[in-house]
C-alpha cells in the first residue's frame, strides 16, 4: 500500500495531462516562442505527464517516474517565468500568483523526490 500523498500526487498529474487535452490552445499559448512546435508538445507532455502519473502509482515504477516528473517539472520552468515576461500568456493571473508558481515548482519537486 502506498502512502495517501503519492496517490495524490499520481491522480494529480494524471488530471494535469488529460487537461492538455481537453484545452491545449491554453498550454500552447504559455510556451515560450523560442520552443518550436507549440502543439506537438503539449500533446506530448500530456501523453508523458499520465504516462509518469500512472507509473508513480506502481512500487515497481515509481522510482523511474519520479525522476521523470523531476526532469519534466525543470523543463517547465521557461513556462513559468514566460509567463511573468508575457502578458498575454499570464492569462490574466495576478502577478503574485505567477511569482508563487516557481516556488510551487520546487515544492513539488522535493515531494516528488521523496519517491525515489
Amino acid at each position: 500500500m502506498l502512502p495517501w500523498h503519492q496517490y495524490l500526487i499520481g491522480v494529480l498529474f494524471i488530471l494535469a495531462g488529460m487537461n492538455h487535452f481537453r484545452k491545449p490552445k491554453i498550454y500552447e499559448r504559455i510556451i515560450p516562442p523560442y520552443i518550436p512546435a507549440h502543439s506537438s508538445l503539449v500533446l506530448l507532455s500530456g501523453i508523458v505527464e499520465m504516462i509518469l502519473g500512472f507509473m508513480i502509482l506502481n512500487k515497481n515504477t515509481q522510482e523511474v517516474a519520479a525522476w521523470g516528473i523531476i526532469i519534466m517539472l525543470l523543463l517547465f520552468i521557461p513556462v513559468h517565468i514566460y509567463m511573468l515576461q508575457n502578458e498575454k500568456a499570464a492569462m490574466k493571473l495576478p502577478k503574485w500568483v505567477l511569482i508563487l508558481r516557481l516556488p510551487l515548482q520546487f515544492g513539488l519537486i522535493y515531494w516528488v523526490y521523496l519517491y525515489t
